[in-house]
């Protein structure tokens, strides 16, 4: 019988070893940590946005990295037939704003126990607590899998699905990029996606906690051209800006040591500068004896009226019926055009998925494996294939571990 090694107990993992014993191989699935999907338990804040249930074309438009190479993967194992699996698995899906499809429950407890209840189903043998220290190719095919404790795992085939460098914390600590490049494989230098940023304005200190919704942000780059742009929710904190728009936004960005960034906030953008005019003029004649600080109680939350007072150049306690139509003018503008210049990415721990690895042109996009060794295939995070938050980029682990699984 043929003998399989799969490398990572995460979604690709768990998908790639369940699908391979489907087809009757023996299957032995390794992980480092003491259970299965740890990284599992805290996506999407602990809810797990298992994917998002939109059409394939805009699956593959979600994946700013490498998404043509997963035409095959997206169209061989769908969103649907992922949402159809978890179903099967006693996971009830509920689909919520942009198409981002959650369990019922909201627990990703239950996604991460419905995979190892479909891995087991399968007699799939699995090792917890256990490190590979190499994997060992003969004549351009795989051989064997040593352990760390020196143990030696005969095999026809193994499939790395070690995951990135984010959240070490759950295992995820590069080691399938070492076993790649030991076999030969490139590997596009790594750098944190979806990730918070630093940013070079102190006024961000005094927002920090605060969160908004409904806001717009556009990013350029050093030649002022507009790089992304997007809606939704940002989070200040005490270094920077995070949020699910900001998050995505890291995923247009290349590296920050080499190319200065700037983020526009606007946050009214329901609202022209006309309108938002108009209804500045309509809170500044209620407020007309008052301070200008106590007038934009209507506007703005409490904890930014003090940054955007700073931030205007009008004094505090100007009373409203003195501020002139110049300075009005200039506040509406800024209220659309709070600039925050980037400095760096969040340290690449913290980030939830990693950018960069196995390159994808040495990885046969309809099969998973190598190019270069025979017997090696690739699922997850450990290739150079990187989407934006919404449930993508776990769908990726799905498809490429089921197509891997499938061919291995």
């Amino acid at each position: 019988m043929k003998k399989v090694v799969v490398i990572g107990a995460g979604a690709a993992g768990m998908m790639a070893a369940a699908t391979a014993a489907n087809r009757g191989l023996d299957v032995t699935l390794i992980e480092k940590n003491h259970r299965v999907g740890r990284k599992i338990l805290i996506t999407g804040k602990g809810r797990c946005n298992i994917t998002n249930d939109c059409d394939i074309e805009e699956l593959i438009e979600n994946v700013p990295t490498n998404g043509k190479f997963l035409y095959s993967a997206f169209y061989t194992f769908t969103n649907t037939d992922v949402i159809d699996m978890f179903n099967k698995l006693g996971v009830e899906t509920k689909t919520e704003r942009g198409k981002r499809v959650f369990p019922l429950s909201d627990k990703a407890h239950d996604v991460a126990n419905a995979l190892e209840k479909m891995v087991k189903s399968q007699k799939v043998k699995i090792l917890l607590n256990t490190k590979v220290d190499k994997i060992i190719s003969k004549e351009g095919k795989v051989e064997k899998v040593i352990l760390d404790n020196k143990k030696e795992i005969l095999c026809d085939s193994v499939i790395i699905a070690t995951g990135g460098l984010s959240y070490p914390l759950t295992g995820s600590t590069g080691d399938g990029y070492k076993f790649a490049k030991s076999l030969g494989h490139s590997i596009v230098d790594t750098k944190p996606s979806l990730i918070g940023i630093e940013v070079q304005e102190s006024f961000v200190k005094d927002l920090e906690k605060l969160s908004l919704r409904n806001i717009e942000i556009s990013v350029y780059n050093s030649k002022n051209k507009k790089i992304y742009d997007d809606f939704g929710e940002i989070e200040f904190t005490k270094y920077g800006v995070d949020g699910p728009v900001i998050k995505s936004a890291s995923c247009r960005m290349k590296d920050t040591t080499k190319e200065n960034y700037k983020i526009v906030l606007d946050l009214k953008p329901a609202l022209d500068e006309e309108k938002l005019d108009k209804r500045i003029q309509r809170d500044f004649q209620k407020y007309t004896n008052k301070k200008f600080e106590n007038a934009l109680d209507d506007l703005l939350p409490k904890k930014l009226i003090p940054v955007i007072i700073n931030l205007s150049e009008i004094d505090k306690d100007t009373v409203v019926h003195q501020i002139s139509r110049e300075q009005r003018k200039s506040l509406v503008h800024l209220l659309k055009n709070i600039t925050l210049t980037v400095k760096r990415y969040r340290p690449i721990e913290e980030a939830i998925i990693t950018s960069g690895g196995v390159k994808v042109n040495e990885i046969n996009s309809s099969t998973m494996e190598s190019k270069l060794i025979k017997g090696l295939f690739f699922a997850g995070e450990v290739i150079d294939v990187d989407a934006y938050t919404g449930g993508f980029n776990l769908q990726i682990a799905f498809s490429t571990g089921y197509l891997a699984g499938y061919y291995c």
